[in-house]
């Protein structure tokens, strides 16, 4: 096969989620078998069901000039943008190339939504209008987090929200290897956050997808999502421009299925279609990945059609897993932390196996670990797929 993807450099990465601040926090946890899912809170009205929130999050403060951006969807990605080093390697690449070659390309499912629905609590008896000092653009409106990492991090590149479901941080992978291909851009912020908010765990208990207690994919008694929250970046720059950076966006692919607003194909065409894309654009052959990261949201529809796309094309060669046991399902953030937990694996040599899950569900055919493996670990494949038949599939490996 060859390539159509010119390799690009991950030159900085960060995550934060309920494993922790920072890479090092999330490689802990990963190694130590830690998840970060616990009971959910009173206010959430669900008894039972678990989250993955990040904590610590109140005592974030934004700088004074951007206050009008405050809720817990910009205070998570303030909060990630400190961890690793990452704001700083992004302000020495914008005095290197200037701030007008520097895009921003992020994704989001809800963004501040949270902001919204306290706003709606603050009317008093009788009120129709939202409270005077709630800022829709700043907070709710999906633009706010680029809005807000742009000028947090001082740049005037093209910026941009995604908005594509459970895709939407793998697709900003995607879209800012597009703006450097087509040379708009030098250097581009990709990632997503998502945070907890009330319409999404209602939402999704609405369609009956919440799993009582933690989340354990790929299990044969698997009883669905718990909703987490993330926060993860990444800078993307063309190869030749950060010859020493050694993880690398190898190949990137999308689909879209259209096969069902809420459920995927049964047979996981476009899953397949997304995965394939990703492997030509990478110019590798199934057997070259060494690890599958599934999007594995442990519902009994999701894991059972990604088993059927991965093993069509990878049999059972490939050990494959999927993490949101420590994470929980951060939505639009899933694909940008799942790419961050994806580099770690190659640093550390890490497959982790699936957490809570004694055996997989036995009517799998692809191969699911459950016990975490140290071996070499060149390349992964990352998947991502979302509710309207989105799915996105990412490469990450070394140079």
């Amino acid at each position: 096969m060859h390539p159509s993807f010119p390799p690009l450099v991950l030159s900085a990465l960060t995550a934060v989620s309920a494993m922790g601040a920072g890479l090092a926090a999330t490689r802990a946890a990963l190694e130590e078998r830690r998840s970060g899912l616990a009971p959910s809170l009173p206010a959430d009205d669900l008894p039972g069901t678990w989250t993955g929130r990040v904590a610590g999050l109140e005592a974030v403060r934004l700088p004074a000039a951007l206050e009008r951006f405050a809720c817990r969807n910009n205070r998570l990605a303030e909060l990630a943008l400190q961890c690793d080093g990452f704001a700083e390697v992004v302000l020495a690449a914008r005095e290197r190339l200037g701030a007008a070659r520097i895009g921003v390309v992020l994704g989001t499912s809800t963004a501040g939504i949270a902001e919204t629905e306290a706003a709606y609590r603050r009317r008093g008896p009788g009120e129709v209008a939202l409270p005077a000092d709630f800022d829709f653009a700043g907070t709710h409106d999906l633009f706010s987090l680029a809005r807000y990492v742009r000028a947090r991090l001082g740049l005037r590149g093209p910026a941009m929200t995604l908005s594509t479901a459970c895709t939407s941080g793998a697709r900003s992978f995607l879209e800012g290897a597009a703006l450097l291909r087509t040379g708009q851009c030098d250097a581009v912020v990709v990632g997503g956050v998502d945070t907890v908010c009330r319409m999404t765990l209602q939402g999704f208990n609405a369609l009956a997808l919440l799993a009582q207690g933690p989340t354990r994919p790929c299990a044969a008694d698997r009883g669905g999502i718990s909703i987490g929250e993330a926060g993860s970046f990444a800078l993307l720059q063309r190869a030749e421009e950060a010859p020493g950076a050694p993880l690398r966006l190898l190949g990137a692919g999308a689909s879209s299925d259209g096969h069902h607003m809420s459920s995927p194909h049964p047979e996981g065409l476009g899953a397949v279609g997304a995965m394939r894309a990703a492997l030509d654009a990478a110019g590798l052959a199934p057997d070259a990945i060494d690890y599958v990261n599934l999007h594995g949201t442990g519902t009994r529809a999701n894991d059972a059609m990604e088993d059927r796309a991965v093993s069509h094309l990878f049999g059972a060669a490939v050990p494959c897993s999927s993490t949101k046991g420590w994470s929980g399902h951060t939505l639009g953030a899933s694909g940008a932390l799942e790419a961050a937990i994806a580099a770690i694996c190659v640093q550390a040599g890490l497959v982790p196996g699936c957490l809570g899950v004694e055996a997989p569900d036995p009517e799998f055919r692809a191969d699911v670990v459950t016990a975490n493996r140290h071996r070499p670990v060149r390349r992964v494949l990352s998947n991502s797929f979302g509710f309207g038949g989105s799915n996105c599939s990412l490469i990450i490996g070394r140079a």
